[in-house]
């Protein structure tokens, strides 16, 4: 918790940053990013800006929407501030329940005034130099992170469960296959595109359902795939006596409604799951719920007894969190790209021509670059890596031209990072679907964000796409996908199996790359295929940094002589790691793991860090121990180094429980 102490210091530097600030639609933005910042929160994350919002009179735009907690609404320096509390009143007529703020605050830089919407007392009118006085009526804010996490994980947890249940019921009528996944993936986006103008007009989709379609279901099919075809077609290849209903969805393309589908017969419970799943609004779906998306799939399709997990197993198919993938991608290349862009960025309301030359070189830095996950699953890594880059650039942005960006320049040319900067891998081919829609569809919720600038912004048809491919990761060749001089970063969570749990194929897998490995190869967990084939990968491109979510197995025991040792004398150097820490992922079923983040590369860093819990520890080196020390790693070896007696078998747990005892039968063992 930050103290009071440190909120004055803050809440000080910010009144002196806005001593002289008054205009509105250039500063507006700057004041409520550096407010956010007295009370550490994401602003990124945290703030709808220029949300578009009905009201008494027509519509309007909030200047800055906290969700549930606060709405800003600023003026230039002179205006009337009793006139822009009615008008933020009036935006909160046209708000959904859930999101009503607690608090409205209204300013012209020099002046706010607080208003509690709660116990409608009396606002807190003070002077902007009086802030670190009255900090505390503003400490409310500190809780917001919680807030939203806890709103964000709520929505995502509906949304998982409602398309399961659309998935329940569909596959309860026989339905089943490729055609149920590309079914399935065509909803996800007709899902979305219904809340966020993709189609045009929102709520097109959940129209067509309510008022185009039986309530039996049984013509449901036929009106999903009239639509399918629709949106596959341009306007001027469209039949001219198209129903109005039908023209009034946009061009997609991407291939994605391509393919005619089997006929799938719905039946009424299909088609009410599918009304439910569009009066969610999935426009404030996190993108790590197509994790979750794909776990429920796949659990279900697994209808052993066994069970839940057997299928993940199978693929090693682990969903991590978005905090775990934070973990990786930040250390990896988001942190040294944020330092730099601060570096450069103005600190002042006008961007010399030095500031600005730098600005623009830096801008073409971020869209030359190269994302790799050869294990990408359904995407997680790459969607929020691609979210965190498209914050970033419209940070970059703002700092180049203010508000007014979009009227400056044209927007097709404002936006110059797009998907087809992201590559990746997976064997499963629905989780490719899934990866290549859900990129899309991340893509638009950023295209969104433009509008904080002042300007619509869309690639709607889809003419870019990530270039994720349906392969096994182990034996195709990488450069086949990418080639090694194209590439910036390798990330991604390869799959989780153990030697004892490798089907018959993962071990052929295994042996094409341990080959080279003197002796030892065979104990070495599945996950270590894609630390050798990314260490093979980059010694065509030095530059290249990796980094991988592992178990912690790869980092301790038998497996360190095996593995380390080799890499090590292909020149790896570990740049970051994190010690282990609990998996998590967005989905059901979360697996018992324990993982570590181990970040590498040919080139010798120029600083290493080790991150433990909430601590990070500069290194001189980091073994692969995972600690400050030398590069020694223990190997196996048949004789004891003293005389002692011989050991056939260790005290592992790889008995499956077998020989687990409880504590009675523990009683029982030492007493006779």
């Amino acid at each position: 918790m930050v103290t009071i102490e440190t909120l004055r210091k803050r809440a000080t530097d910010f009144s002196n940053t806005f001593a002289d600030a008054a205009y509105e639609m250039g500063q507006a933005q700057s004041f409520v990013i550096e407010l956010c910042k007295i009370f550490d929160l994401n602003y990124l994350k945290a703030v709808r800006f220029e949300d578009r919002v009905k009201k008494l009179k027509g519509k309007g735009r909030i200047d800055a929407f906290f969700p549930s907690l606060l709405l800003v609404e600023m003026k230039s320096a002179g205006k009337d501030l009793d006139e822009a509390y009615i008008q933020a009143s009036e935006y909160i007529q046209g708000l959904k329940d859930e999101e009503v703020p607690r608090c409205v605050l209204v300013s012209d830089f020099q002046n706010i005034h607080l208003y509690n919407q709660e116990d409608k007392g009396e606002p807190l009118k003070i002077k902007l130099a009086e802030l670190p006085q009255y900090i505390e009526s503003f400490r409310f804010l500190t809780g917001y992170k919680k807030l939203f996490d806890e709103r964000q994980e709520r929505i995502n947890k509906d949304a998982a469960e409602k398309m399961a249940g659309l998935h329940d019921a569909i596959k309860a009528t026989g339905y089943e296959g490729k055609d149920l996944e590309t079914y399935l993936v065509r909803l996800l986006f007709c899902l979305f595109a219904d809340n966020t103008n993709i189609f045009g007009e929102n709520y097109l989709f959940l129209d067509y359902l309510k008022n185009y379609t039986r309530v039996d279901g049984t013509d449901l099919h036929e009106k999903l795939q009239s639509l399918f075809t629709v949106l596959n077609k341009a306007k001027d290849k469209r039949l001219k006596n198209l129903p109005e209903h039908l023209a009034a969805f946009t061009y997609i393309n991407g291939s994605l409604f391509e393919r005619t589908l089997d006929d799938c017969y719905f039946d009424e419970e299909a088609r009410q799951t599918l009304i439910e799943c569009c009066e969610l609004d999935w426009g404030e779906i996190s993108p790590a719920i197509f994790g979750s998306l794909f776990q429920a799939i796949m659990h279900f399709d697994d209808e052993t007894a066994t069970a839940k997990t057997k299928k993940r197993r199978e693929f090693g198919a682990h969903y991590t969190s978005e905090e775990n993938i934070l973990k990786t991608i930040n250390p990896l290349f988001m942190d040294d790209l944020r330092a730099e862009f601060e570096s450069i960025s103005p600190t002042g309301s006008r961007v010399g021509k030095v500031k600005a030359t730098k600005l623009e070189v830096f801008h073409q830095k971020l869209a030359s670059l190269n994302f790799f996950d050869p294990a990408c699953g359904c995407g997680n890594f790459l969607i929020i890596a691609y979210r965190e880059l498209r914050l970033l650039e419209l940070d970059l942005i703002r700092a180049q031209f203010g508000k007014a960006a979009s009227q400056q320049l044209n927007v097709d040319s404002l936006i110059k990072c797009n998907v087809d900067q992201f590559h990746g891998i997976d064997i499963d081919g629905s989780a490719v679907q899934i990866a290549t829609v859900a990129m899309w569809l991340t893509d638009h919720q950023m295209n969104l964000k433009v509008g904080e600038l002042g300007n619509y912004f869309n690639r709607i048809p889809l003419v870019t796409k990530a270039n994720i491919v349906h392969a096994n990761a182990l034996q195709l060749d990488w450069a086949e996908v990418i080639k090694p001089e194209k590439c910036s970063f390798i990330m991604g969570n390869p799959p989780f199996i153990g030697k004892k749990e490798q089907t018959p194929q993962q071990k052929i897998d295994l042996q094409l790359l341990t080959s080279s490995i003197s002796k030892g190869g065979g104990i070495l967990d599945y996950v270590v295929g894609w630390h050798i084939k990314a260490t093979h990968f980059i010694s065509k491109n030095p530059e290249i940094s990796v980094a991988f979510v592992s178990t912690n197995s790869i980092c301790q025991g038998e497996q360190v002589g095996v593995l380390w040792s080799y890499l090590l004398a292909q020149g790896v150097k570990i740049r970051f790691a994190y010690r282990t820490f609990k998996w998590s992922n967005e989905g059901k079923g979360v697996a018992a793991v324990h993982c570590v983040i181990v970040g590498f590369g040919l080139n010798q860093p120029e600083q290493r860090f080790i991150f433990q819990n909430d601590e990070v520890i500069k290194a001189n080196n980091i073994n692969p121990y995972l600690v400050d020390a030398k590069n020694i790693t223990v190997e196996k070896r048949r004789s004891s180094l003293c005389k002692v007696s011989e050991i056939n078998k260790g005290s592992e747990a790889t008995d499956f429980g077998h020989l687990c005892l409880s504590k009675q039968e523990k009683n029982r063992f030492i007493k006779y």
